[in-house]
């Protein structure tokens, strides 16, 4: 499967897997109150660049709802880059950070859901456009996962001072 991608899809997708894992890696350190600097910086780079690239490797014609979501993950990142490294956490900007960064890995992951129902043949046939109940199913059980993660890491990432190094 992966040898019949265009080469340019395959960075896609690899920028995109690196985006999702590193998603859960800062998650969970958000979860423990830790900044995972190094992390964070991978997690947001690579975010951006699923987006970039979904842009600039396949067609804008037709305007497709994933070009929605893209926009979405550019703005909604944004503000999670502005909140980390502009506003260094301080204030409110700490769980505006917690939450752009958050929906933004979950957006990433919503599409990651969507990919694997689209290209497993299994999956196929209950993806969008006319999803069936075992792909909302997926898809609700991602948002409630992710909405209780945010919440946990908005509790927990509140109580860790920022840093001035910056």
């Amino acid at each position: 499967m992966i040898s019949a991608m265009p080469p340019l899809t395959i960075v896609h997708v690899v920028i995109s897997l690196i985006g999702i894992l590193s998603g859960f890696v800062v998650a969970f350190g958000l979860i423990g109150g830790k900044r995972l600097d190094g992390w964070t910086a991978i997690f947001l780079l690579t975010t951006v660049l699923t987006s970039v690239t979904g842009f600039i490797f396949f067609p804008l014609n037709p305007f497709l709802p994933s070009h929605v979501v893209g926009i979405i993950s550019l703005v909604v990142l944004l503000v999670a880059i502005l909140a980390r490294y502009s506003f260094h956490l301080s204030g409110a900007w700490r769980r505006i950070y917690v939450i752009t960064a958050m929906i933004a890995f979950y957006l990433n992951f919503f599409v990651l859901i969507i990919q694997i129902f689209k290209k497993t043949p299994a999956l196929k046939g209950f993806a969008p456009p006319d999803p069936k109940p075992p792909f909302l199913i997926a898809q609700v059980a991602a948002l409630l996962l992710f909405v209780v993660l945010t919440i946990y890491a908005v509790i927990r990432f509140q109580n860790e001072p920022p840093s001035r190094r910056d």
